[in-house]
């Protein structure tokens, strides 16, 4: 596999290509175009693991009511698509006070794809589900209804548990390893995970990866662990309290690393 370069890595390797694992953003106003162009460097999306609805049939095992809920928790744009998708099918009824509780901004403005904003409750963290926990909290009657993947994210329970949040995690949809043949034979001086699946998708792909020169960027604690248990080098951490989101977590690292060169 050709996505890393070969000789021993420096510290601070002058950064001109990054290969961000997520789909490409939607819309031109992504804080990653911003950053192309404010640095001067090429920032490529490939999905490193498609994502693939259940069926209703499925979902039914789960013996989950969706109306019985007061509000629903989206972490993203897989869980809004298939929320919706899932209440087609099974003919729920979603209730004009049905409250709506998404992890960052730019997730709640998606909602817009199947809902008018001003006659629904929508409410949102700035980057982070901890973020979103705190806003929960001050509802905390409310019934939490978080549509999810086959690999929902362990932590997401305990914090909801911990602040005794009354909850339900439907498995919506499932995650699957692309098809990453095509790369075999590019370079990219950062990869940026945001998932272990993300990761298992590489090792899937690629056997034999080796890290060598190329940085890699890690979001949130389970992406961290995964690449740590993959003997991984992780050279961006994001979140955290200087670079909240991961475009602010590669511009710090960049500025630093192209300083000079």
């Amino acid at each position: 596999m050709a996505l890393l370069k070969k000789d021993t890595p420096e510290v601070l390797d002058k950064v001109k290509s990054i290969l961000v694992t997520q789909p490409r953003p939607e819309t031109e106003k992504s804080p990653y175009f911003d950053l192309e162009k404010k640095l001067k460097v090429k920032i490529d999306f490939r999905e490193f693991i498609n994502v693939q609805g259940i069926e209703a049939t499925e979902f039914r095992k789960e013996r989950i009511n969706i109306a019985e809920y007061t509000a629903v928790v989206l972490t993203g744009r897989y869980a809004i698509d298939h929320f919706f998708r899932m209440c087609i099918e099974m003919r729920v009824t979603i209730s004009d006070d049905m409250k709506y509780y998404c992890m960052s901004e730019a997730i709640a403005y998606y909602l817009q794809k199947y809902i008018t904003f001003r006659k629904r409750k929508i409410f949102h963290g700035k980057q982070t589900f901890l973020d979103l926990v705190e806003v929960m909290k001050k509802s905390p009657d409310e019934k939490y209804f978080i549509p999810c993947a086959d690999i929902a994210k362990a932590e997401y329970t305990e914090l909801l548990t911990k602040n005794n949040l009354k909850f339900a995690k439907g498995v919506l949809y499932k995650t699957v390893c692309s098809d990453l043949s095509d790369l075999a034979d590019v370079n990219y001086d950062v990869i940026a995970f945001f998932s272990p699946a993300s990761v298992e998708s590489l090792y899937q792909n690629f056997p034999k990866f080796k890290q060598n020169k190329t940085r890699i960027a890690a979001f949130g604690p389970t992406t961290s662990q995964a690449l740590k248990d993959a003997k991984l080098r992780i050279d961006i951490n994001a979140p955290s309290i200087a670079a909240p989101s991961m475009t602010m977590a590669l511009e710090q690292y960049i500025l630093k690393a192209n300083k000079g060169k």
